[in-house]
């Protein structure tokens, strides 16, 4: 790896395949490296499998297991707690949206992600 410019490789969690690509789509034009998963246990596979993961980006509404206690489960991991956990969501809940920054995540994003939302994330999260 070696130099600092080498790519964030952001984790992408979202059950709509729709809402995947597009978030998938927009990571990869601000030059990340996507990994997309449709569900938080996928995530999590992943996750033990390669911690590098520079960032998780994951919708809050999902079965099984939602953003919240995905965004939990990284918090609790010694492995994975440091990296930057941001949730996105349809629904402007702010209860819900309080109670994920209160949990450590990153950021709260409102559907639809813009570019904009992206790049912002981006300057907060380079190594």
């Amino acid at each position: 790896m070696g130099s600092g410019d080498s790519e964030m490789h952001v984790l992408a969690v979202d059950d709509s395949s729709v809402d995947r690509a597009v978030i998938a789509r927009i990571l990869r034009k601000s030059k990340y490296r996507v990994t997309a998963v449709d569900s938080a246990e996928r995530a999590l596979e992943i996750l033990e499998m390669e911690p590098s993961v520079d960032m998780i980006i994951t919708d809050y509404c999902m079965p099984e297991m939602n953003g919240y206690e995905l965004l939990r489960k990284v918090k609790e991991s010694r492995q994975l707690r440091e990296i930057p956990v941001v949730i996105m969501s349809s629904e402007n809940v702010p209860n819900r949206i309080t109670r994920c920054l209160e949990e450590g995540a990153e950021d709260f994003l409102i559907k639809p992600v813009r570019p904009s939302d992206v790049s912002r994330l981006c300057g907060r999260i380079r190594h």
